[in-house]
Order: structure tokens, then C-alpha cells, then sequence
């Protein structure tokens, strides 16, 4: 009888810990989750400031067809207008052509050759 008691203390030791360890887990993933939602939104003010209307769309069409794609533009329109190489706003029609050269290069670096 004194084995089962010390069993069971012992189980709900684990148990507990456990418990703690889950919570701690769920805690970190939404600080993460907190953390990665306000960089979005950072991220999208600038986009918002150095985008035109009509530039803004289009990133929002292709992210639905190419999300990686526009990820990657966005970080680059955003160092361009940052570093002061590129006019603002950017237009479509800059953009368009910012598109054509980064699909470009992008291409070139994943092509094989045998």
C-alpha cells in the first residue's frame, strides 16, 4: 500500500511537470506568434508609405499566387526605399519592372545544369 502511495505522488510530480512544460511551450509560440504579427505590421505601414495604391494590389494579387516571392520583394522595396536607390513612391510600373528583374535573377540561380 506505502509503494502505490509513493507511486502515485510520484505520477502526479510527472504529470505536473508536464503541465508546466506545455504551458511554457504555449506561452512562447504566442509571444512568437505576438512577436512575427507586429513585424507584419511594420512591415505593411512601410509597404503602405512607399507603395502606391495600385503597387499595394498587386503585391496583395501575386502574394496569393507567389507568397515567397513577395516576401522577398517586400524586404528588398523596403532596403531599396531605405537606403534611398530607388524613388518614392514606388509606382506600378516600377514595380512591374522590379518584378521582372528579381523573377529574373531568380530564375537564373535555380536553373541545373548537368
Amino acid at each position: 500500500m506505502e509503494n502505490s502511495f509513493y507511486y502515485d505522488k510520484e505520477l502526479e510530480e510527472i504529470k505536473r511537470r508536464k503541465l508546466l512544460e506545455y504551458q511554457k511551450a504555449l506561452e512562447e509560440a504566442k509571444a512568437k506568434e505576438i512577436q512575427k504579427a507586429q513585424e507584419e505590421a511594420k512591415k505593411q505601414a512601410i509597404l503602405a508609405k512607399i507603395l502606391t495604391p495600385k503597387a499595394r494590389r498587386r503585391l496583395a494579387n501575386l502574394r496569393l499566387v507567389k507568397p515567397e516571392l513577395v516576401e522577398i520583394v517586400e524586404i528588398q522595396l523596403i532596403q531599396l526605399a531605405q537606403s534611398g536607390r530607388i524613388p518614392l513612391p514606388i509606382d506600378d510600373d516600377l514595380l512591374k519592372r522590379l518584378l521582372i528583374e528579381i523573377t529574373n535573377r531568380t530564375r537564373k540561380e535555380i536553373r541545373i545544369k548537368f
